[in-house]
């Protein structure tokens, strides 16, 4: 039996949504004739150890990680069109977030602060917020402390507590926050946008042949068509998917190179 598994909107308020869009996925990838589909997401261990796996079907990564560690275990598919504010078209930003009550009124005004990401490996998280701040740091330094929270929600959940005072949080996953659980945004405020970059893509392992990933793209399309899945579409934002290249991902490599060309190639 072949692996699936869709981690990175994996929200607790729209997990049901979540299952029954693979559920979707799953009888649209029988329809094109693969039979060793999973019935259920697979939601143990970690997912880099999963997107290693040379039995993947189908999963959805960061572009960032696919680039800088993955390039030998996963092949692109398709990449999800969001209908989440901060979304264009296949493209999605970050939005920067501080406490309701912070004094900061730009970029600038979070100095010395201290800054929650989600993980190093991140580029909604960390390696777009490293770009957006680099022509401000000062010797390679701008905030006065990160801490990881280890996911986007807890970074949230972390400047509500002051345990931190800005995140660069996905904004997808905050359109899902906002509109499923309203009460965990509640109490920050949105500062700024980042440069956008292509969304998170859908994946499948290496070695998938031309021609099943051309019908595992077929299946992404009957699942796009299916109006059975219209509620978990609509609560989980998609809208379509695109084809974009790995050639338009490797922005996210130039955003990479240009912090460090400016002096901060670590996010401090």
């Amino acid at each position: 039996m072949k692996l699936a598994c869709l981690p990175m909107y994996d929200l607790d308020p729209v997990r049901d949504a979540t299952d029954a869009w693979w559920d979707g996925l799953a009888r649209a990838c029988r329809a094109e004739s693969f039979s060793d589909v999973p019935d259920e997401l697979w939601r143990g261990g970690t997912r880099e150890d999963f997107w290693r796996a040379p039995d993947l079907l189908l999963s959805q990564t960061c572009g960032y990680p696919l680039l800088k560690h993955f390039m030998a275990h996963l092949t692109l598919l398709a990449t999800p069109i969001y209908g989440a504010d901060g979304c264009y078209g296949a493209n999605y930003c970050s939005l920067i977030v501080v406490h309701a009550e912070s004094k900061a009124e730009t970029l600038e005004d979070l100095r010395g602060g201290i800054c929650a990401i989600n993980d190093w490996d991140s580029q909604s998280g960390m390696n777009v917020l490293r770009h957006t701040l680099a022509p401000l740091a000062h010797d390679g330094r701008f905030f006065a402390g990160v801490k990881v929270a280890g996911k986007h929600q807890l970074s949230v959940a972390m400047i509500k507590r002051g345990e931190a005072d800005v995140a660069a949080i996905d904004c997808v996953t905050h359109g899902l926050m906002s509109r499923h659980d309203p009460d965990s945004v509640a109490g920050t405020h949105v500062l700024a946008q980042t440069q956008a970059a292509p969304a998170l893509p859908y994946v499948t392992a290496k070695h998938t042949n031309q021609t099943d990933r051309a019908r595992l793209r077929a299946a992404l399309n009957r699942a796009l068509e299916d109006p059975d899945l219209a509620d978990a579409r609509d609560a989980l934002m998609i809208k379509g998917f695109a084809d974009p290249t790995l050639a338009d991902y490797k922005i996210m490599l130039e955003m990479e190179a240009g912090a460090a060309a400016a002096g901060y190639p670590v996010l401090q």
